[in-house]
């Protein structure tokens, strides 16, 4: 018997949650005019399918053997369903929004690189343009922003795992955008050194200066930061904890934008909590 049939096929997630992403399928069926009997499978057990592919990775090929599929009918369902739930995620300004009404009192900013298989891919100066040489690994670079709690409220999408998380920032309008909910809310941006000097909206720790030594004040002060922002890097590892198809994409890196807000919205509607 096929696995998708039945629910039990999917660990730890609620069933309202399956049954919400069906239900959103259902909508997109009817938006899209898709005739009733022209799919394999139903709204219900497509969204088993794509939910057993984000919690146990499990390979696409197998889903398509579980469901009596094809594998490319695997993939065109898997596509379709990241990017119904990649249109539900909060933008920049509806995250910032939403930040605002809780009124937080700051906000966490890192980046994580998701590894990725895919090899090689020219980039600036015959570099290669996925290669992280941070991490030693190829992958994509994504944005993330947190709650002081650590909940991901907002993912940014995908960049060459080459560039660094300031190039990153810079690229999507973080710097600026933060910078001024910092100005107009005094609500600063948690972050590591790795985005210094961006603007008086963001907290990161002193740099040691060359052959020098920081003040115990400025020691004191690093202390504070680093471990306010630490529990920002939970919630980079709640979305890859959860989600094992963030550990590691086999598809065209390019992807990983989609499949990021696809988790994003996934856990929220997990722990029914937007912010």
């Amino acid at each position: 018997m096929p696995t998708s049939v039945t629910y039990t096929a999917v660990r730890d997630v609620k069933r309202s949650t399956a049954e919400y992403l069906a239900g959103l399928l259902r909508d997109h069926r009817i938006v899209t005019r898709t005739r009733k009997g022209r799919r394999a499978l139903g709204c219900f057990k497509q969204a088993v399918l794509v939910l057993r592919w984000f919690l146990d990775g499990t390979r696409l090929a197998q889903l398509a053997r579980d469901n009596g599929l094809s594998t490319s009918t695997a993939y065109h369902y898997l596509y379709e369903v990241l990017a119904v739930l990649a249109a539900g995620a909060p933008d920049l300004s509806t995250a910032l929004e939403r930040a605002k009404a809780a009124g937080l009192t700051h906000l966490n900013l890192d980046g994580t690189v998701i590894r990725t298989d895919r090899v090689a891919a020219p980039g600036p100066n015959g570099a290669d343009l996925w290669w992280s040489g941070k991490h030693k690994h190829h992958g994509g670079n994504v944005q993330v922003i947190a709650t002081p709690d650590g909940w991901p409220i907002w993912v940014s999408p995908v960049r060459p795992g080459r560039e660094h998380d300031i190039t990153c920032a810079r690229h999507h309008g973080l710097v600026e955008a933060l910078n001024r909910i910092a100005a107009e809310l005094d609500m600063p941006t948690l972050v590591d050194l790795g985005y210094e000097n961006v603007g008086d909206g963001f907290r990161h720790p002193h740099k040691k200066p060359a052959g020098g030594e920081l003040t115990e004040a400025q020691q004191t002060y690093n202390k504070v930061i680093r471990g306010i922002h630490g529990v920002c890097e939970r919630a980079n590892s709640l979305l890859k904890t959860t989600f094992k198809a963030l550990r590691r994409v086999s598809f065209d890196p390019s992807r990983i934008t989609k499949i990021a807000a696809a988790a994003l919205v996934l856990l929220q509607l997990e722990y029914d909590r937007p912010i």
